[in-house]
């Protein structure tokens, strides 16, 4: 089994910044040989990418929404993935997920197959 555990989130002001954590652990990890992905889902909508990396730091790829605010990397090294936020907007708030794909997409939580529990990230106006 694998573990994400997600850290970092809490109450920011508009404008604001958060940096958020993922570390994986698990007996099956092979943490450097999958991308990761994170996601975000606010109360009553669904749960929507944000953000993709791949097992090397390569393919890059952020939602629209994000692009050019946020800022996704990984220490292989650490077992880790982040998501540095900067800009921060309101209709930034949400629970913000972690996940380890498995599929050949990157945008659908059903091409990934372990997730976190989640860290609350809530911007105020």
């Amino acid at each position: 089994q694998v573990q994400l555990v997600e850290s970092g989130g809490g109450l920011v002001q508009a404008g604001g910044s958060l940096r958020l954590s993922c570390a994986a652990s698990g007996r099956t990890l092979q943490f450097s040989s999958y991308s990761m992905g994170w996601f975000r889902q606010a109360p009553g909508k669904e749960r929507e990418f944000v953000a993709h990396i791949g097992w090397s730091g390569g393919m890059i790829h952020y939602a629209d929404s994000v692009k050019g605010r946020f800022t996704i990397s990984r220490d292989n090294s650490k077992n880790t993935v982040y998501l540095q936020m900067n800009s921060l907007k309101p209709e930034d708030t949400a629970v913000y997920y972690c996940a380890r794909r498995r599929g050949l997409g990157y945008r659908v939580p059903s091409e990934y197959e372990y997730w976190g529990q989640g860290t609350q990230v809530t911007v105020s106006s």
